[in-house]
C-alpha cells in the first residue's frame, strides 16, 4: 500500500538520524507516484506520524513525542530555516534557556532572521520569528542537538536582544530576571562587542540600568565607559508606561517611569 511504502521511507530517514524532509524529497525519493505520495503524506499528518510547519516542509514525530505533536524545535529549526532560505539564529528566551537561564515562554521558540516572517506551529509549539538587520553580524555559537548543530546567540548577544525585544520576552521585569541568571556567563568585552554590532544606544542605556539593578557592576562599569560619550538624550526606561512621576537616573540618563521587579 502507498502508506506502507511512505512509512518505510520515513522510517529509513529516522533511522539515519533525520527528522525532517521537504515535500519535493518525498515526491522524488519515496518510490510513489505524485498523487499517491501526496495522499500518503496527508494521511501521515492526520495520524500524527508527521507534522507540517510549512506546506513544503515535514517533521517526523517519534513515538515519544506524539503527545506533544512534534519533537523539540531545536531538532529541526536548522533544516526549516534552510528550507525557507533564510539566515537565522535561535535567540531571546529560547537562547537564554539553552544557555541555562530561566525557562522560555511555554511552547514558544524564538528565532531571529533578516525579515518579517509569520509564526508557524509545530505540534503544541509555536515558532515565533523576529526581524533583525544584524543577524549576519551578531555573535553566535554552534550548539549540538540530537540531529546536528544549530546557531544560537551568545549570552552577550542574547541579553542585548532581550532588551531590544523586551515586549516579546515578557517585558522588562522578566527580562531583568533572565539577565540576572545569565550574568555569570557574560564577559565585559564580548558584551560591548555585541552592543557595538547593533549600536542601539537607548536600549544599551536600559541594559546598563538593569545590570546595575541586578548588582553586576563588573559588567555595567565597562559598558558605562563605552556608552557615556554616545548618549544623545535621556530615554524612558519603559516606553510602554506613563511618564508621570518619573525620576531621572543620571548615570544612564534614563527616566525611571516604572519599577523593574526582579524575581527572586
Amino acid at each position: 500500500m502507498p502508506l506502507a511504502s511512505l512509512e518505510s521511507w520515513i522510517d529509513g530517514l529516522q533511522a539515519g538520524g533525520r527528522y525532517s524532509f521537504l515535500r519535493a524529497e518525498a515526491l522524488r525519493d519515496s518510490g510513489l507516484s505524485r498523487e499517491a505520495a501526496t495522499k500518503a503524506l496527508q494521511r501521515a499528518v492526520k495520524s500524527g506520524r508527521l507534522v507540517q510547519p510549512k506546506e513544503y516542509f515535514y517533521v517526523i514525530v517519534p513515538l515519544e513525542y506524539r503527545t506533544a505533536g512534534a519533537p523539540p524545535v531545536s531538532w529541526f529549526v536548522r533544516d526549516l530555516m534552510a528550507a525557507m532560505k533564510l539566515p537565522y539564529y535561535v535567540g531571546l528566551l529560547s537562547a537564554a534557556a539553552l544557555h541555562g537561564a530561566s525557562p522560555q515562554q511555554p511552547q514558544v521558540f524564538h528565532v531571529l532572521t533578516d525579515r518579517s516572517v509569520r509564526s508557524v506551529a509545530a505540534g503544541r509549539a509555536r515558532i515565533q520569528f523576529f526581524a533583525s538587520q544584524y543577524v549576519a553580524k551578531a555573535a553566535v555559537v554552534e550548539m549540538k542537538t540530537p540531529t546536528g548543530a544549530i546557531r544560537v546567540s551568545t549570552p552577550e548577544t542574547t541579553v542585548v536582544d532581550l532588551v531590544r525585544f523586551a515586549k516579546a520576552a515578557g517585558y522588562l521585569d522578566h527580562v531583568a530576571t533572565v539577565i540576572a541568571e545569565l550574568a555569570p556567563s557574560l564577559e565585559p568585552k564580548r558584551l560591548i562587542g555585541a552592543l557595538s554590532v547593533v549600536n542601539d544606544i537607548p536600549n544599551a542605556q536600559r541594559l546598563g540600568y538593569v545590570l546595575d539593578l541586578v548588582r553586576q557592576r563588573r559588567l555595567s562599569d565597562p559598558m558605562h565607559a563605552w556608552i557615556e560619550g554616545r548618549i544623545q538624550r535621556a530615554q524612558l526606561l519603559r516606553p510602554d508606561q506613563p511618564t508621570e512621576s518619573a525620576r531621572e537616573n543620571h548615570r544612564w540618563r534614563l527616566w525611571i517611569n516604572a519599577p523593574v521587579e526582579v524575581e527572586a
